[in-house]
């Protein structure tokens, strides 16, 4: 362990993870990156995410290597007894166990907390009443789809974020880190169950879109790349570069106005309209007629010239961007939160660590593990396994050790 790991805010901590997709590997992922050791047991050959998109030429998952850089891989087979045992021990000899697996008895909370009662047991689920759910699923009933997009648009507009996975695995990371501070003050375990349907529900209740319906607002409509209730509009220059613009103030406003030479027009219409466009709300409501004055500008200059008006304005503004874009922008290639990461099966790269500072100093990230990787050096330390114990549970298929002939453990 380097020095900034073990002066880590969770430098001692132990986890075992049980998980696939998104939420816990993010979850597992984030306390690690705040120094506790994770260690991931997956399936002998890897978990359903193992090969997931985006891959190298070589088919090695790009996806799975990003969300599990830092941890530890036990690789078992789900179905033989012993090791079923195997990451039950290693649950309670961690204790603290996150994931998203369901049905399996040796995962129970009651069955381990028999054997550990200061067990931190944290789930994610699909829904409260046990049905299953994804993040795209989910998605669809909360209402989004359908107020996203053009407004010229009949049909739902999913988006490419998994927000609620994203969401969801914090809130799990959240939970442990609660669970373990009541433990330490009352010796006290905790089940905790995170379903993702709710987590969804949750955000889009204090936000105040369920309140709205509930008190008869009128439905939500698309409004393309406006945003609600204040101002917001995309505009494209002459040589064909998009641009967002927000003005959240009068003053935004006032300057926006200025910097297009549109403010004597804008004056004219709240003199017509008999409004005042200083509220955001009116704004809003006028945003189509705003917005025509104030694109017709950006039509007749260059994004550099835009870029270099709108900087010198309290405008808020950016560039819309591909990823290609982002991955050479100096926000990456100049940020101390990402370092250069040599992912074996992946290649170099920069990655990034926590979107934080501890001290005053940034996380460096860790590569990620291939299947297995650790279940040798993980069974000695944790269980006390011996050498040879090790090596029969790999012979015989219950366990995958990434390079048996290099087996140690205790005497």
């Amino acid at each position: 362990m380097s020095d900034t790991a073990a002066t880590a805010p969770l430098a001692g901590m132990r986890i075992v993870e049980v998980s696939s997709f998104v939420a816990v590997p993010l979850a597992g992922m984030t306390l690690g990156q705040l120094g506790a050791e994770v260690v991931r047991v997956d399936p002998i050959g890897g978990a359903a995410d193992y090969h997931r998109w985006p891959l190298t030429e070589g088919g090695e998952s790009i996806y799975w290597a990003s969300l599990n850089k830092g941890k530890r891989s036990v690789a078992v087979d789900f179905r033989d007894p012993d090791a079923q045992a195997l990451i039950a021990d290693l649950v309670v000899e961690a204790g603290v166990l996150v994931t998203n697996v369901a049905g399996r008895d040796w995962l129970d909370f009651a069955a381990l907390a028999a054997r550990r009662p200061d067990l931190v047991h944290v789930q994610l689920v699909g829904r409260a009443d046990g049905g299953t759910a994804v993040d795209y699923t989910v998605n669809a009933a909360t209402g989004f789809p359908l107020a996203s997009g053009p407004v010229d648009v009949a049909g739902p507009v999913n988006h490419l974020l998994p927000a609620w996975d994203v969401s969801a695995g914090l809130y799990v990371a959240l939970a442990v880190l609660a669970a373990v501070h009541r433990r330490n003050t009352t010796g006290a375990g905790a089940r905790i169950v995170v379903p993702l349907e709710d987590v969804a529900l949750a955000t889009i209740g204090n936000l105040g879109y369920l309140a709205e319906a509930q008190l008869g607002g009128a439905g939500r409509e698309r409004i393309g790349t406006a945003v609600y209730g204040t101002f917001g509009t995309d505009v494209v220059t002459s040589d064909g570069v998009r641009f967002m613009l927000v003005a959240l103030t009068p003053r935004h406003f006032r300057d926006l106005t200025e910097l297009t030479g549109c403010t004597a027009a804008v004056a004219a219409v709240e003199a017509a309209l008999g409004v005042d466009f200083r509220d955001e709300g009116t704004r809003f409501r006028h945003r189509e007629v705003l917005s025509g004055l104030i694109r017709a500008w950006f039509r007749e200059h260059t994004a550099a010239e835009a870029a270099a008006a709108l900087a010198a304005s309290s405008v808020l503004h950016e560039r819309y961007r591909t990823f290609a874009e982002v991955a050479a922008d100096p926000k990456v290639t100049a940020n101390p939160m990402f370092a250069r990461l040599d992912q074996p099966r992946i290649g170099p790269h920069l990655a990034p660590g926590l979107p934080m500072s501890v001290d005053g100093r940034h996380h460096t990230p860790r590569p990620a593990p291939a299947n297995g990787d650790d279940t040798a050096a993980v069974l000695a330390e944790h269980l006390g396994l011996d050498a040879a114990r090790i090596a029969e549970l790999h012979s015989r298929g219950a366990v995958r050790v990434a390079a048996p002939t290099e087996v140690t453990g205790p005497a």
